[in-house]
């Protein structure tokens, strides 16, 4: 039997040009401003879910767009809201957090409506900190034809700090040239923190969780919201496919029924629209097994938080 040590081949990362800038940008706001669609349309892939149910984003997870100009690491926080539970007082303090570990803050906002005492909230929350922020009024595309009240109500929430404001929509595009000049502009010289062809830091299973819970909260609505941690239990993997087991967790035997659905037609929608997901992630064919678990009040116990992949971040 040979002695030696298994090689491990890493992904390199390059040296930086002269001038080349990189820096961290935080991602807050109210839940469902569009925090994580932003995300995926700036590094060009999905990799955060999106959702109309709010407060879907519960891990901080970093997206990784890399220009010949500069690497931008975008940290996509859960929004900030008043916490309810065990679960809750996690994500709200793992997003404060992050308002003092990155290098800009980008607050989005909901330019659709006017600005709310939640957006005021986190102007309270922002008071303090040194770091430079930007205002971002997203969901321009969806703004009523007498806007100039709901943008004036913006402008007043940033001259408080003379925060710069830029419209745009994470949904067609529209102003993100200019955000993504904007931000590189704040950033100071810099390595590449990562290889630049990687667009996150998150481990596929990860990723492939996400996609899962992203397809619970789409077809089961209001029904099952916040109650559901995915699992990956198991991947398999051969050159020709790639077969997937996770376990769905819910807190009441009432969640698990409307998951399963009549016949299991409700689950087995989840598993064929989470398959095509996943399916682009990943080369050759993919075979998702899903299972569905009761554990209750999980979200309470910090015990399986931990379990389920929650903790505080430092």
């Amino acid at each position: 039997m040979s002695s030696e040590m298994p090689q491990i081949f890493l992904p390199t990362i390059p040296i930086a040009p002269d001038g080349y800038k990189s820096g961290f940008v935080g991602i807050i706001g109210r839940p469902n401003v569009g925090k994580s669609t932003l995300m995926n349309y700036l590094v060009g892939q999905k990799i955060a879910i999106t959702s109309a149910v709010a407060q879907t984003t519960r891990n901080r997870l970093k997206g990784i767009l890399t220009t010949p100009e500069a690497q931008i690491i975008f940290v996509d926080t859960p929004g900030i809201h008043k916490p309810h539970h065990a679960l809750g007082k996690i994500l709200v303090k793992n997003a404060q957090t992050a308002i003092n570990a990155v290098d800009i803050i980008l607050f989005v906002v909901d330019s659709s409506v006017k600005a709310g005492g939640g957006d005021r909230y986190i102007q309270e929350l922002l008071e303090t900190t040194k770091t430079p922020i930007i205002l971002g009024l997203n969901k321009q595309d969806q703004q009523p034809s007498d806007y100039e009240a709901i943008d004036e109500s913006y402008r007043n929430l940033a001259k408080v700090y003379n925060w710069p404001l830029i419209k745009f929509s994470a949904l067609t595009g529209e102003g993100l040239e200019t955000l993504q000049k904007q931000l590189i502009d704040h950033l100071e010289p810099g390595p590449y923190y990562y290889p630049p062809d990687l667009v996150t830091d998150q481990p596929e299973r990860f990723i492939m969780g996400e996609l899962i819970r992203e397809q619970i909260l789409k077809v089961t609505r209001q029904e099952v919201p916040h109650s559901v941690a995915v699992v990956i239990e198991k991947v398999e993997e051969t050159p020709k496919i790639t077969k997937v087991f996770a376990a769905i967790n819910v807190e009441r035997e009432s969640q698990k029924a409307i998951i399963i659905g009549k016949k299991g037609s409700m689950l087995k929608e989840i598993g064929i629209t989470a398959r095509e997901q996943i399916q682009k992630l990943i080369t050759g064919e993919v075979y998702l097994e899903l299972f569905v678990k009761v554990e209750p009040k999980w979200r309470q116990s910090n015990l399986r938080l931990a379990e389920f992949g929650y903790r505080l971040e430092n």
